[in-house]
């Protein structure tokens, strides 16, 4: 019989985040791949890891000037798989298990890219088919949510960067120090956001640039572990179609990750919402700290930030977050 209380693995888990953050992102890891010789980078992910791609490639095509776009992992699973000579495939997998995920790196890599792993679990299916990896290191992680591991996953992709561009490096390292110093420290509207989601009937996340990614990720983990319905959205795209929803009652929680050039297209979105009437709850880093962030570690400290607030509203809603009712912590898919 299991008498660990509901939500104490999650709990747990979260409260590891930022150590975890810390510790992938300032591994030292040799480049794994030749830029000069790069022309694109594809992610490769599902989930919770797609949402960390998500992040990643904005970093990296700000960073490198390269291309950088997802790659349904059914091209190699289900099809025979596309030519990619002169290309890396950054393949994310928590648990390294999934069969659709192997197929892919492996496919990848015999189709000419060169494959980087991310994944929590050592010796891995996926890291026996990549050519390099580069592990979480992030201990087991019990929920079925994933919460350490995506943001341990953000913090591989940084120290990929690093390797890659030594003055990424010096950024990556001084936003792991800001990072340190938030340990247990909680959103100030925390309750605010909270009681907002208990009485949501229909939710926005909205995000633009890296927090596009951490927006998918909040809204994957609302509807994992609170059964609410949840969408994410950029702000830009928000506004087109999608905005008629707000006609209906709608809570907006909008993940500003504090760059300059985003600020004008998250003002538009809230103002619009504002004015529809929607129940709009904008979350920034400043929030906690004044400190300097790359755009992927700040979307990394959102999520260490929201995690908590959606893991009590699950709680008060009488959901058991560390194992929802109808999923597990390997998905198996093709």
């Amino acid at each position: 019989m299991n008498t660990t209380p509901p939500g104490s693995h999650m709990a747990r888990e979260i409260g590891e985040c930022i150590d975890v953050f810390c510790a992938a992102a300032s591994v030292d890891h040799p480049a794994p791949m030749d830029l000069a010789r790069t022309r694109a980078i594809y992610t490769i992910a599902r989930g919770s890891s797609d949402a960390a791609a998500n992040i990643l490639s904005y970093e990296l095509m700000r960073e490198t000037g390269l291309p950088v776009t997802s790659l349904p992992p059914s091209v190699f699973s289900l099809g025979e798989g596309v030519t990619l000579t002169d290309a890396a495939a950054l393949v994310i997998s928590q648990s390294g298990a999934s069969d659709d995920l192997v197929r892919a790196a492996t496919g990848a890599r015999g189709r000419g890219a060169q494959v980087v792993a991310i994944t929590n679990q050592p010796g891995s299916s996926v890291e026996a088919a990549a050519n390099v990896t580069l592990p979480i290191s992030a201990g087991p992680e019990l929920a079925v949510p994933a919460t350490k591991t995506v943001v341990g996953s953000i913090a591989a992709g940084m120290a990929l960067l690093a390797a890659l561009l030594p003055g990424y490096k010096t950024r990556a390292a001084s936003a792991c120090t800001v990072m340190a110093r938030l340990r247990g420290v909680a959103l100030p509207q925390a309750g605010k956001v909270q009681s907002a989601l208990l009485r949501a009937q229909h939710v926005y996340v909205i995000g633009r640039d890296t927090g596009y990614g951490a927006a998918h990720e909040v809204a994957l983990k609302i509807k994992e572990t609170c059964a609410i319905h949840a969408e994410a959205y950029s702000s830009s795209e928000v506004l087109h179609g999608p905005l008629q929803l707000a006609t209906k009652p709608l809570t907006v929680l909008i993940l500003d990750t504090g760059s300059a050039h985003i600020q004008d297209s998250l003002d538009a979105a809230e103002a619009r919402f504002r004015a529809a009437g929607c129940d709009v709850h904008r979350m920034r880093p400043s929030d906690v700290t004044d400190g300097a962030l790359t755009p992927a570690a700040a979307a990394a400290l959102m999520l260490t930030l929201v995690y908590p607030v959606i893991l009590a509203t699950a709680l008060a809603l009488g959901h058991d977050p560390d194992a929802p009712a109808t999923l597990s912590k390997v998905t198996q898919t093709t």
